[in-house]
């Protein structure tokens, strides 16, 4: 899947949600995408780097301590 097919997905989940909210304002929208995206990608990071904790970090572009401390928020340790 190329990005502007992800992209695509997001942005179509994101107007679903609105749709869905009819006219509810949404709170703290930022941190719920970025939390329901983050979780997923660690997951398959993980899955491909064969739980190896340095290689994830590295494909991620991220220091292996915020790694680890994000694998510990969606309890994925």
């Amino acid at each position: 899947m190329s990005k502007k097919n992800i992209e695509d997905v997001v942005r179509s989940s994101l107007e679903t949600y609105f749709r869905d909210l009819r006219g509810t304002e949404p709170g703290n929208l930022h941190d719920m995408v970025v939390r329901t995206v983050e979780k997923p990608l660690l997951e398959i990071v993980m899955k491909h780097a064969e739980d190896n904790q340095s290689r994830a970090a590295q494909w991620l572009g991220l220091n292996r301590n915020t790694l680890r401390k994000k694998l510990t928020e969606h309890h994925l340790l």
